[in-house]
């Protein structure tokens, strides 16, 4: 049966599914049939000739357990031999690789397209390459996508137990060996945690590459901040050619505003049931999928694990040639029997960031944060604007309006010896509001160099004027600019079962507003962090009204903070408001 919790769904109509051999690629146009695609031959202009031939299983239908079909495009190596599938579940497109949005994307980050082979949906894997070296490459439409049945939904039980149905439905084809893996960035990366979590017998294996965990925590209310922009550029992609509805997150936010709603229980991955191994790929950087990576990776039940935290954005590492390479000794180990030593891998790998082209990267560890790191408190000094390691005795108040220019509050310190931090860092703030019943609060921790400037840095190719622009304040997921949080201040409720004094966690589950003079205490979790500071540079704590890093993505606004009146920060013995970091012993 559909699941039960799509009775409890707000849905809108789907968009308009264009099916001209432009819009979505060419070779979107529906028909279900068997292709031999050539050696060299070239999908597209731009696109890299493939490398192999390969045999394409067009618009397959797939029946789900309710009775709903779906279909998906297979591309199989010319062979007699059984061979795995990687499994690439989103609602991109199946055949899109060629879609001008995509081109146009990859050649606005300063990759451009050579890369790949035209037939590689969005985020996914290469079929070229992986045809080449033995591999299947599945690329299915979720339910409600294109030609595809029944009304797609958006992360949560219904995509888990759809996922499920086609992996046990591929391993009964003739040319399977009865291998599956998931893999994939972003969307394909957080699909993974809800259907590995359902354990299909015959899924052998994932890679999530950068990916949420929880629909109400890591995309819908960050820090309890409603955040529809992001979703809504999320949801275009939803598009029919059978009139499907879609389920519409936007309208779920107002009905369902609190995190114990059912909707919102259905969006919170369990990795905890994951047994299978798993290489996570994570990065310091990435605004949207950093937080729910590491979280997940902290509570996944796989015994075979491996974490590599890389330096750059998800795209350019997932396809970049060396990590392809890598990766396919994880696949072959697991999917091919291969004796290539892939266990020998160390657990952890982290990278320390220094912003000026001396990052430190694949640093061997048992467990992140490094068994030598440990969680040092520095205090806040109003009347200085320093970080120091004692609090003050008087309380000195530190205050901003949220009305006018510069709406923030900042805090610094500056290294007399090289200092690493690596792990998770948090914020304990003691706050108040005049004028006001609530108040967003918005934190940032960078660098600053020897002259004070504010460091960052491309993690894409494309460092050109554009991109300058539209990274300044937003595209945050293009350029780090150090470590970030946000809380609203009346959702601050920890929960109790999963909270600890390293990593806060929030309940979500009621509306505590401020009462005049009422002074709150914050904990706010910030992004993992792998920082190196040199003698002479200086950390900088801000604390803001606003979301100084902007949006996820160009074009696309960041949160509306709900700010009024003036935000005033305690500092003392009696309200000691700090930062805790990793330092690294």
């Amino acid at each position: 049966m559909t699941t039960k919790i799509t009775e409890k769904m707000l849905f809108s109509p789907s968009f308009e599914y264009v099916d001209n051999g432009i819009e979505h690629g060419v070779l979107s146009p529906f028909e279900t049939k068997e292709i031999i695609l050539e050696k060299g031959q070239q999908i597209a202009e731009g696109f890299k000739p493939l490398d192999c031939s390969i045999k394409m299983l067009k618009d397959v239908p797939v029946k789900m357990r309710d009775g709903i079909t779906i279909y998906t495009d297979i591309y199989l190596p010319i062979t007699e031999e059984k061979v795995p599938v990687l499994i690439a579940w989103s609602p991109y497109g199946k055949s899109a690789g060629t879609a001008p949005r995509y081109k146009n994307l990859f050649n606005m980050l300063g990759m451009g397209n050579a890369w790949n082979s035209g037939l590689t949906k969005f985020e996914a894997p290469d079929p070229a390459y992986w045809c080449a070296h033995g591999y299947a490459v599945c690329n299915p439409d979720m339910r409600g996508i294109a030609h595809s049945e029944g009304n797609t939904t958006m992360i949560g039980s219904q995509e888990a137990e759809d996922g499920y149905d086609l992996i046990e439905w591929l391993v009964k084809q003739s040319w399977s060996n009865g291998k599956t893996a998931l893999t994939g960035t972003s969307y394909l990366a957080f699909s993974q945690w809800y259907i590995a979590s359902e354990q299909p017998p015959h899924l052998t294996c994932i890679n999530p590459t950068e990916g949420l965990a929880d629909g109400y925590r890591d995309l819908a209310f960050i820090g309890g901040i409603p955040d529809p922009n992001f979703i809504e550029r999320l949801q275009i992609n939803h598009v029919s050619a059978k009139n499907a509805q879609r389920e519409d997150l936007t309208k779920e936010m107002e009905a369902y505003p609190l995190a114990d709603s059912a909707i919102w229980k259905d969006k919170v991955a369990d990795p905890s049931k994951i047994t299978i191994p798993a290489f996570v790929i994570a990065s310091y950087s990435n605004t949207l999928h950093t937080m729910g990576t590491f979280r997940s990776w902290r509570s996944l039940g796989s015994k075979e694990k491996w974490l590599r935290i890389h330096d750059r954005q998800e795209w350019p590492y997932y396809y970049d040639e060396n990590n392809v390479e890598e990766l396919r000794r994880f696949f072959d180990y697991y999917l091919l029997g291969k004796e290539n030593n892939w266990t020998d891998t160390p657990t952890v790998r982290y990278s320390l960031i220094d912003f000026q082209g001396g990052n430190q990267t694949d640093l061997p560890s048992e467990a992140f944060p490094p068994a030598n790191s440990e969680n040092k408190r520095y205090y806040m000094n109003g009347q200085l604007r320093t970080l120091q390691e004692a609090s003050v005795s008087d309380d000195f108040k530190v205050s901003y309006t949220t009305e006018n220019l510069p709406g923030r509050a900042s805090f610094q310190m500056t290294f007399d010896k090289e200092t690493h931090f690596v792990g998770y860092p948090k914020a304990k703030l003691f706050m108040e509001v005049d004028g006001y019943d609530d108040l967003d609060v918005f934190v940032w921790l960078q660098k600053l160099d020897k002259f004070g400037n504010v460091l960052s840095e491309f993690v894409v190719p494309n460092h050109g004027a554009a991109l300058q622009d539209f990274t300044q304040e937003g595209a945050s997921a293009l350029r780090y600019k150090g470590a970030w949080g946000r809380l609203r201040a009346s959702m601050r409720q920890l929960d109790s079962q999963i909270s600890t004094d390293e990593i806060p966690a929030y309940s979500f589950d009621k509306v505590e507003k401020l009462s005049p003079g009422e002074i709150v205490e914050l904990n706010i979790i910030l992004s993992p962090i792998g920082l190196t500071y040199k003698a002479g540079e200086t950390l900088r704590v801000v604390v803001s009204s606003k979301d100084e890093l902007g949006s996820v993505m160009p074009g696309t606004p960041g949160c509306t903070p709900d700010n009024k009146g003036t935000h005033i920060i305690h500092t003392s013995k009696k309200y000691p408001s700090y930062f805790q970091l990793p330092l690294i012993n």
